[in-house]
């Protein structure tokens, strides 16, 4: 008898350059020195959480990458969310590309959501208060004083493993990346 293949938690990110990258990890160890939370590497989740057996979401990924180019993501602002891993986030502008590359990847993951996507770049997962949150906010700007209008290039997709029901993060790998062409 075949053994079923477990099932695990993927998403798929698109990830900023190294030289964001960098700006963006000293900006969120900074939220992260005063208001705690666990460490993560900043993305753009293109698309949520969905279970499947490690080689379906491979084989998803790879289907998924050919014919996304890589693309211009703009920050509208530093803005704050309503549960734990949309905390205190940059709100991307969701332009044609960046809502059509979500769409073509969601779909070669058979992916549904519940909600209209909302492209944007996690700075600080928690369970906040308002107030926390607007200093979360604040703190961010001064940190940065320019990251609200942060514009970068996304020239890679990186397929995770992330099981939501941990907080801390700890499981949370990367399986696979790809770099994305040039328009």
């Amino acid at each position: 008898m075949e053994v079923e293949a477990p099932k695990r938690m993927y998403s798929v990110w698109a990830v900023p350059p190294e030289d964001v990258r960098e700006r963006l990890k000293r900006l969120m160890s900074g939220l992260r020195s005063e208001f705690d939370g666990p460490e993560f590497e900043p993305h753009v989740t293109v698309v949520g959480a969905i279970s499947l057996t490690e080689e379906d979401a491979l084989d998803k990924f790879r289907a998924a990458c050919h014919g996304v180019k890589a693309y211009t993501a703009t920050v509208e602002k530093v803005a704050a969310g309503t549960f734990f891993y949309q905390c205190v986030f940059l709100l991307l502008n969701p332009t044609a590309e960046v809502v059509e590359t979500s769409s073509h990847c969601t779909g070669h993951f058979g992916y549904k959501s519940s909600t209209p996507y909302m492209p944007h770049l996690s700075l600080l997962y928690g369970d906040l208060t308002d107030e926390e949150k607007k200093k979360a906010q604040e703190k961010a700007n001064v940190l940065d004083e320019s990251i609200s209008s942060l514009t970068f290039q996304i020239n890679r997709l990186a397929l995770y493993e992330t099981e939501t029901e941990d907080k801390t993060l700890k499981s949370w790998k990367k399986i696979a990346v790809c770099n994305l062409d040039a328009n």
